[in-house]
């Protein structure tokens, strides 16, 4: 009787799995950190951690590029317009978050604390909203609460996705901390290769540079620190200057404080001192961008005489 006979099926060798190489590892991104100081003076964070918080800001946040602005025109007869200036506008934020909780009641103390911390500008003026970066600088403008807290349908039980709407009248982003010039009375036997520029017995003389780094105009503030019976600064660069004429005994003070929105001169008790500077030439000029030649004279200087200029310099973007 034949025998049935199987083939025997040979199987091919194992496959060796070829050797992948992994990618190069990228470095690590930072992340910006942002925070929300109320006008309180208390610090909210705005990006994290949220496990600690209960809060995050959402990817869509809106309108911290460039400043808007408005073009002032005239018509032409022929056609087409002048262009008569351009004004710097407010600025709107839009800024987007996520509030949540494990429970209802956890979730709506979150809710609650975050929402007052930004309605407090109802009341008691604008607050701070500051963004730094992962190169330790940071920026910060000023905003009133416009809109945003008013509620979804669907959310409140333990979560809420709030869109807030953040008024900056200013417009501009500016450092979060000033940059100082100061000038003092060091006696008239220092010599000319003195490193540091010095006062006369008699006055400040001489011209130094301010490199403003931002991309607008910055407003300062003088600290004028006596002896002293006038001050005379001047901005070479655009022509401007002014000169407060008052009295400071040894050791006693009066500031100038400089913005777009107000003027405010100030004596050692606090009085006004407006009216003493040289109307109505006086021009209380700000620091344009990049290089500012300037001159600081201060007569009637002796030892203690200091002048200080401090300013935050401003920009279009955070």
């Amino acid at each position: 009787m034949p025998l049935a006979v199987r083939a025997i099926q040979t199987l091919p060798p194992p496959v060796t799995p070829p050797v992948v190489t992994p990618p190069p590892q990228r470095p690590r991104v930072g992340t910006m950190r942002a925070t929300w100081t109320d006008p309180n003076g208390t610090v909210w964070e705005l990006t994290g951690p949220h496990t600690v918080h209960g809060w995050l800001t959402r990817p869509e946040i809106g309108g911290w590029g460039a400043n808007p602005v408005t073009i002032v025109t005239d018509p032409l007869a022929r056609g087409g317009v002048t262009v008569r200036h351009q004004r710097a506008e407010p600025r709107r934020l839009t800024w987007p978050l996520h509030i949540y909780g494990d429970t209802h009641l956890q979730f709506l103390d979150r809710y609650r604390r975050l929402m007052r911390a930004f309605t407090l500008t109802k009341y008691k003026g604008p607050g701070l909203l500051t963004v730094a970066r992962p190169d330790g600088k940071a920026r910060s403008i000023r905003c009133l609460l416009e809109d945003g807290w008013g509620g979804e349908p669907g959310e409140n039980l333990r979560f809420a996705n709030p869109v807030l709407t953040l008024f900056a009248p200013d417009g501009f982003w500016q450092d979060v901390e000033p940059q100082f010039v100061r000038r003092s009375y060091v006696g008239a036997t220092v010599p000319y290769l003195s490193p540091y520029l010095t006062v006369s017995s008699s006055q400040i003389l001489g011209e130094s540079t301010i490199n403003n780094p931002g991309d607008v105009e910055a407003w300062p503030s003088w600290k004028i620190t006596g002896p002293a019976t006038e001050l005379v600064a001047t901005n070479g660069t655009t022509g401007e200057s002014f000169t407060l004429t008052h009295t400071l005994a040894a050791g006693q003070t009066a500031t100038i404080t400089i913005a777009p929105e107000r003027t405010l001169v100030r004596g050692p008790a606090g009085e006004n001192l407006i009216g003493s500077l040289n109307w109505p030439g006086a021009i209380l000029w700000g620091l344009v961008p990049g290089v500012n030649d300037v001159n600081f004279e201060v007569n009637g200087s002796g030892a203690g005489t200091q002048v200080e200029l401090s300013y935050f310099p401003r920009y279009e973007t955070a």
